[in-house]
């Protein structure tokens, strides 16, 4: 199954879900008010989520003089891309991440300390992977999927306060067992983190190849994936939790069970794939 594919039966069914917690919590009218609620979340994220997320890492804008545009502004016209707005966060983490709800208004960011550590092969196989992300629109899938678990997130909170201090009252009425609810409560934001971070992936996975393909090697990709590891174990990145996943690496560094939970996948399965991609 190709990723795409994937991204579009995931985000489906976070959808399922988002609405069937509507229709658990209030039948008929919690669905209307699950649906309302997705889209006008949906609205802000798809409107507003780059600028939150530049100013929140306090990111700079630079222009044709400096070297992160120059080399942006070249990939974009080989991929036939407006060019986007270039930015650099103020951090000597190693990490960038492209933003914008189209290519139209697309933005790419990087830290200074990924300028500082990668030569210009290295930068440019990782703005190429960022580009490849604006160019499939995947930092709106992305906002879509991270919207639709943070209300589930919310909504399930709602439901745990149902359960506990409405209880009795939903008894008296043929409501819902507040113990299905709780249940519910529980479980749902968990599915809603796991389908989240598989949507990340597979779109990870994809930009790697696209990225790969316009520069017309992996090897500059890889070279910086290696470095960018290696420079975020002895300078993690400080970033909110709620925008980890636009980055080309994932600043929290998790393994084994817990690896689901991730948005980005292992570094050794990324070279991997752009290794195997390259070979005849």
């Amino acid at each position: 199954m190709s990723n795409t594919v994937k991204t579009a039966l995931l985000l489906g069914l976070m959808s399922a879900l988002f609405l069937w917690i509507g229709q658990l919590l209030g039948g008929p009218q919690g669905l209307v008010i699950g649906f309302l609620f997705a889209v006008g979340t949906n609205f802000v994220s798809y409107f507003f989520s780059d600028k939150i997320v530049l100013r929140s890492y306090g990111a700079q804008e630079v222009g044709p003089d400096h070297r992160l545009y120059r080399i942006v502004s070249r990939l974009a016209v080989r991929d036939g891309l407006p060019q986007p707005r270039c930015y650099v966060i103020p951090t000597a983490s190693p990490n960038a991440f492209a933003t914008g709800r189209n290519p139209q208004h697309a933005a790419v960011a990087a830290t200074e300390g990924i300028l500082q550590i990668l030569n210009d092969e290295e930068l440019e196989g990782v703005l190429a992977h960022e580009l490849s992300h604006v160019k499939h629109r995947d930092i709106l899938i992305s906002s879509v999927a991270a919207t639709f678990a943070a209300a589930i997130m919310l909504i399930a909170q709602m439901a745990r306060f149902a359960a506990i201090f409405g209880g009795d009252r939903e008894r008296d009425r043929g409501g819902e067992n507040p113990l299905a609810l709780i249940a519910m409560a529980f479980l749902a934001p968990l599915a809603a983190t796991l389908i989240q971070a598989a949507v990340s992936r597979s779109r990870e996975y994809d930009a790697d190849a696209g990225g790969a393909a316009l520069v017309g090697s992996p090897t500059g990709l890889v070279s910086a994936l290696k470095k960018i590891e290696a420079g975020s174990r002895v300078v993690p990145l400080d970033a909110d939790p709620a925008s980890a996943h636009l980055f080309i690496m994932k600043p929290m560094s998790i393994s084994g069970m817990l690896s689901l939970f991730s948005t980005h996948p292992p570094t050794a399965d990324r070279i991997e794939r752009l290794l195997h991609q390259s070979r005849p």
